[in-house]
């Protein structure tokens, strides 16, 4: 993460870094005390993390799989970076067992421990990008003014016939124009609050069976990035962090050919990098705008 963080701010990237509310916390002893007051009941009781609480460290020097204070505060530190919640416990939004009233317990905990930081959350991360359209109300109770929303094979639910459709799909759209651009216009995200910023591309990681597929994935993207600049339009990429892990030099390397191509694209077309909240409160101005 601090080698990402290096290349953003060399290429004066804007990012949003969407991190769950245990992350937070500097000892077991003060999550455990700020635990939600509802939790989810999850049919699948594999998909609940307060099960596993007492097997955990008791900090983050002993256990820093768990714990992320250090990172946190250096992504804060830098320009640029919003940090976004991706709720409390990483909340699963569409599977069976939970609820609105566990769901806003959940957001509620986030919110506060992001304000102990003197963080107040404007965007927000749908774990496995479970988007319910009937919870989208909650955000605007904590001040959310956006969230990512996604495509439907983008969708990650408990495993099903579909969940395998969606894999696959997601797969091919990685190296062939499957379903097009997905670039949007400023005027569809704005239609609606909290504006869904939806996802464009997902970054996948560098894989040794698929290196020869390797130009694809990138020609994928950059393609993407050229229409949306040429038109005028938003273009959201994302991933997760910890997936380049493994192979860093590898996709390290990937993602500098994509920040180099974004800053020829600034150049030739006046494309620009903002995160969630930046994006928001420009659709909001434009809003208040048109309104008068």
């Amino acid at each position: 993460m601090p080698r990402i963080l290096e290349l953003f701010r060399h290429y004066e990237i804007h990012a949003t870094w969407a991190t769950v509310g245990f992350l937070f916390f500097d000892n077991k002893g003060d999550l455990v005390k700020n635990l939600p007051a509802l939790k989810p009941d999850y049919s699948c009781s594999r998909l609940t993390p307060y099960s596993d609480i007492s097997n955990i460290g008791e900090n983050e020097d002993r256990d820093p799989f768990h714990y992320a204070r250090s990172i946190i505060d250096k992504i804060a530190g830098e320009p640029n970076q919003e940090i976004a919640t991706h709720t409390f416990s990483h909340y699963y939004c569409m599977e069976k067992g939970q609820d609105i009233k566990a769901f806003r317990s959940d957001i509620e905990a986030a919110v506060a421990i992001m304000k102990k930081f003197g963080l107040a959350p404007e965007s927000m991360v749908f774990p496995r990008n479970q988007v319910n359209p009937g919870y989208l109300n909650v955000l605007e109770e904590y001040g959310i003014t956006s969230y990512r929303g996604a495509p439907w094979f983008c969708v990650g639910k408990e495993e099903s016939f579909f969940s395998y459709v969606r894999a696959a799909a997601r797969l091919l759209d990685t190296y062939v124009r499957i379903f097009g651009h997905n670039a949007y216009s400023y005027e569809t995200i704005q239609r609606s609050i909290p504006f869904n910023i939806q996802s464009d591309r997902m970054l996948r990681p560098y894989s040794r069976r698929l290196s020869m597929l390797e130009p694809l994935r990138l020609r994928r993207i950059l393609s993407d990035m050229e229409f949306a600049a040429r038109r005028k339009r938003v273009f959201h990429l994302w991933w997760h962090p910890h997936n380049f892990g493994v192979e860093q030099e590898r996709n390290l390397g990937f993602l500098k050919k994509i920040l180099v191509h974004f800053a020829k694209l600034r150049e030739l077309h006046g494309m620009m990098s903002s995160n969630m909240s930046e994006l928001s409160r420009e659709l909001m101005q434009a809003r208040s705008a048109e309104s008068l």
